[in-house]
């Protein structure tokens, strides 16, 4: 269905998205429209005829069956301000196939010669019209507790995602997931790793790209988030690659990582038994502006003490930097030899394979190549720990991790 459409007058604006439908209320319809012009705003419309002529039906909720107006659009405007998924199949299926509409402004349309719609979904995302907003997500039943990685208890390792629309989900390792937030496309950074707030629960920690202002959004042990509260009051923005490490000073208490992008250092800021940060120390001399993701593993050399893995942008290349009894870092060792740049994400969160080791997770872009053609994005690429620090080989497991606009 998606080929069969043709471009209206102005730019026919793209892809569908959207979540949970919005309900039914059809409007009957009206004779002989004389343009796109005529669907109004906030509603979906569609004319028996191509390029907006004939008689108009339009729609401002989900409609699982189009009954008398079942395969008889030939044209379609959506002047509303979220997704329409237009099926050919009744109830929504996506099975038969399906178009994924963004709004379009005043004037377009999409047209074509076959009249296939059955259905039409309003949603959030694009991922909406054939999947759950948030991604599949599995993990095994850890030994023991990690430390991090669990945000609700159940010695699984959990997932929050973000999806286009700037809501939360949280996804508890069993394939389900559910809401734990909105609005958080003003974030530009969203970290997780231990316990910040000292209360025995894993907490979030997002960066406001407007102000540079540094949050905390405390765990309940429950997957949900408590009301934020503000342990950076600006300055935030001249930081890059903001960090939730995990204890590296050896104190008990979770710190926090960030590289300074004017000089390439890197900072630690100490935890402190307030729930807030203390005065930062330099860990890093100058250099880190060479990496482009750093990664809070746990401790995955079987040392007792919280490792760092960062990824050198000119090269590809996966390092492990070992913490130390001296709250720094010790003499770094190669993980991956290259291709990390394929990577849009690395999601570090614990032991997902139960077998007692961290693990790491990723998201491919466009340069991931799967036999020898590259882009490829939105694979799940899983990468189990091994007692030495490395990683063992990568099993691509799900193709469906497009579609989100961050991972913790």
């Amino acid at each position: 269905m998606q080929n069969r459409l043709t471009r209206g007058a102005a730019a026919f604006a793209g892809l569908v998205l959207t979540g949970t439908g919005l309900g039914l209320g059809v409007v009957n319809a009206t004779p002989a429209a004389a343009s796109s012009y005529d669907c109004p705003a906030g509603y979906f419309c569609g004319w028996s005829g191509e390029s907006a002529t004939g008689s108009m039906w339009k729609t401002s909720k989900s409609v699982a069956d189009l009954g008398a107006w079942d395969n008889k659009i030939r044209s379609y405007v959506n002047r509303t301000k979220v997704f329409a998924c237009v099926y050919e199949d009744k109830n929504y299926s996506p099975w038969g196939g399906y178009f994924a509409q963004d709004p379009n402004s005043a004037g377009e349309y999409s047209s074509g010669p076959d009249a296939t719609t059955s259905s039409i979904k309003f949603v959030h995302t694009e991922r909406e019209c054939g999947q759950t907003a948030y991604p599949g997500w599995y993990s095994e039943i850890a030994p023991k507790a990690q430390g991090f990685g669990d945000m609700n208890g159940d010695r699984r390792a959990d997932v929050i995602a973000r999806d286009d629309a700037g809501r939360l989900w949280f996804t508890p390792g069993t394939g389900t997931g559910r809401l734990i937030g909105s609005g958080f496309n003003g974030m530009n950074t969203l970290t997780r790793h231990g316990d910040l707030s000292r209360d025995g629960r894993e907490d979030l920690v997002t960066r406001e790209a407007a102000t540079g202002k540094l949050w905390l959004y405390p765990g309940t042990g429950t997957g949900s988030l408590g009301s934020r509260r503000l342990i950076g009051a600006g300055g935030w923005n001249s930081m890059s690659k903001i960090t939730a490490f995990g204890d590296l000073t050896g104190d008990g208490r979770s710190d926090l990582l960030a590289v300074e992008k004017s000089t390439g250092k890197l900072w630690l800021y100490p935890g402190t038994t307030t729930g807030t940060l203390g005065s930062r120390r330099l860990i890093g001399s100058g250099g880190w502006n060479s990496m482009n993701a750093l990664v809070g593993m746990g401790d995955v050399s079987g040392d007792g003490r919280a490792d760092l893995y960062a990824r050198e942008a000119a090269t590809g290349k996966l390092w492990l930097y070992p913490g130390t009894t001296t709250g720094k870092f010790g003499t770094r060792k190669l993980v991956g030899s290259g291709g990390w740049n394929a990577m849009a994400n690395l999601i570090s969160v614990g032991d997902f394979s139960g077998d007692g080791r961290p693990d790491l997770a990723t998201v491919t872009n466009e340069k991931y190549a799967i036999d020898g053609y590259v882009g490829n994005p939105g694979w799940l690429i899983k990468y189990l720990g091994r007692n030495t620090g490395t990683l063992a080989a990568g099993e691509r497991t799900d193709g469906e991790w497009w579609g989100l606009n961050g991972l913790a």
